[in-house]
């Protein structure tokens, strides 16, 4: 079975399902280029739990999480469904690593389904979520995707969903062309870090990354890249494959991660 690469994608507001724009090019050419998946397990910024948790529904309910948008942006349903099997062996390689991870009923926020109607938009790829620790940081999320790195063996892509910049204080919701300094000054530092494989920079990014607290005020939309990026291995390749910033302020980054060129050859 073909190695699936891991993946990020910064997923921006809802109404990207409405109308995904460049974005939304960028997520269905990065899908194009994948070999099918038999299932993805996602990791959105938008389901957070105290212990690692994986959904295991069968068929997994469309959530819309959000308020104040327009009627048809909550009549959408996207129903991919679960993939038990999937569930269970991201538990049992979690269990294997040393956390205690725990299967639950667990619908697709929109972190999850936004992209992937434009991945897989007849949702005939079961679709599994992991839930997300805000409270422990980039190393723990980076060593979750270490330890599901098997499942990109066993046809599974791995997608951290979030954003690579996230203050929505600072958003302007009249679409311009301005992109606010600090975010351009931060996704360069993101992709050099990641161009050159420096986990350590990255790992510590709340310390050394340029207004990284004002990029995230929580940390929550920054954790899933950490996922995908371990799930890719130690030495990972990250391709760079959309730089997009909406609403001045959220950058909409997406990076496709491998393991280096000799490892796969």
């Amino acid at each position: 079975m073909t190695r699936l690469p891991s993946v990020f994608v910064s997923h921006g507001s809802p109404m990207l399902a409405l109308g995904a724009g460049a974005t939304g090019t960028a997520w269905r050419q990065l899908a194009a280029g994948l070999p099918r998946p038999r299932a993805v397990l996602v990791a959105s910024a938008h389901w957070l739990t105290r212990a690692p948790a994986v959904g295991a529904a069968r068929q997994p309910e469309t959530i819309h999480d959000f308020g104040g948008f327009p009627q048809p942006l909550f009549d959408i349903r996207y129903p991919a469904p679960g993939e038990p099997a999937v569930a269970r062996r991201a538990a049992e390689l979690l269990a294997n690593a040393g956390f205690e991870a725990h299967g639950v009923e667990r619908g697709l926020d929109h972190g999850a389904w936004v992209p992937l109607r434009e991945f897989y938009p007849q949702a005939d790829v079961p679709v599994v979520p992991l839930a997300l620790q805000p409270r422990l940081g980039p190393e723990h999320h980076y060593r979750l995707g270490l330890a599901l790195r098997p499942l990109r063996d066993e046809g599974v892509l791995v997608l951290g969903s979030g954003s690579l910049t996230h203050n929505l204080h600072e958003v302007r919701f009249e679409e311009t062309a301005e992109v606010a300094p600090y975010v351009a000054e931060f996704q360069r530092w993101f992709a050099g870090r990641l161009a050159a494989g420096d986990i350590a920079a990255l790992l510590d990014y709340r310390r050394r990354a340029p207004q990284a607290a004002r990029a995230h005020p929580t940390e929550e939309h920054l954790l899933p890249l950490f996922v995908a990026l371990g799930a890719a291995g130690e030495g990972a390749a990250a391709e760079h494959r959309f730089g997009g910033v909406t609403h001045e302020v959220l950058a909409m980054d997406v990076y496709r991660f491998t393991e280096p060129a000799a490892e796969a050859a």
